[in-house]
């Protein structure tokens, strides 16, 4: 692994979820970190509050990645208080629950949205952060996708073409930004956690919850810890990864499991 000891980071959409628990899992190995927030500014204090009773210096910074100011603004107070940055983690992420079976359901506007700030945001927070990452001659960044951009399924058809532009995203600034930068990128599957079961309802959430369970080769659904572990793994793992899409989905992506009939 890596030494992560006085490295600088900014995780994206942090205040909560995947985004918290990789600033807290950074932060435990000595990495300072940026907490990013659009709404949620007292989740947002409580993250950093967290990184910094894990040893780290952190702080909260107001952004939407919709807003290509507000990605520079981003940058700019990482810089401003850590003299540096190492270490991009794009985790905002937006969609709108819809069935993909009613089209109706999806307007231009929301495609839009859900663009601006899956696919158009992680671009705007690379393009400014690059100068920066590439003066260390070993940044990275990770971009968090989803299996919907794998397997096209998911909270909404507009949601899984996101994430499917952001994975070929990635490929494409793996080439281009070698060899002083890294970009890779997580594809989790459902993620227990107060978010999707929102989103959901709760008795869809707790039905879908339990179908994975059983189906799932691995019969177990992640956490958000559970992918800011492979996140961590892409940044301070092997040097020698870049342009790779890491599905965190318990097997899912590979069908039913033969050992349900067992």
């Amino acid at each position: 692994m890596q030494d992560l000891k006085g490295k600088a980071a900014i995780v994206t959409g942090s205040a909560t979820g995947v985004g918290s628990a990789t600033a807290k899992l950074l932060a435990e190995q000595g990495c300072n970190v940026v907490v990013n927030y659009t709404k949620s500014k007292a989740e947002a204090e409580e993250t950093m509050e967290a990184c910094r009773a894990a040893g780290a210096r952190a702080i909260a910074v107001q952004a939407n990645v919709a807003e290509d100011d507000d990605c520079k603004k981003l940058v700019d107070a990482c810089i401003a208080e850590f003299g540096r940055l190492d270490h991009l983690v794009n985790n905002a992420g937006t969609t709108k629950f819809a069935d993909h079976t009613d089209l109706p359901a999806l307007s231009a506007d929301d495609f839009r949205w859900i663009y601006s700030v899956n696919v158009v945001g992680p671009y705007q927070m690379i393009k400014h952060a690059e100068p920066h990452l590439r003066a260390n001659g070993a940044g990275s960044v990770t971009n968090v996708s989803s299996i919907a951009g794998v397997t096209g399924l998911g909270s909404c058809i507009a949601y899984a073409a996101s994430k499917g532009a952001l994975n070929t995203m990635t490929l494409s600034l793996a080439r281009a930004l070698g060899p002083e930068i890294r970009v890779n990128a997580i594809c989790p599957g459902m993620i227990q956690g107060k978010w999707l079961r929102e989103g959901m309802g709760e008795k869809k959430y707790d039905g879908y919850l339990q179908h994975q369970m059983k189906t799932n080769p691995l019969q177990k659904v992640s956490t958000p810890e559970d992918n800011a572990r492979a996140i961590l793994m892409f940044i301070a793992g092997s040097d020698l990864i870049t342009g790779e899409t890491l599905l965190v989905d318990g097997g899912f992506h590979l069908g039913f499991s033969p050992t349900v009939a067992r």
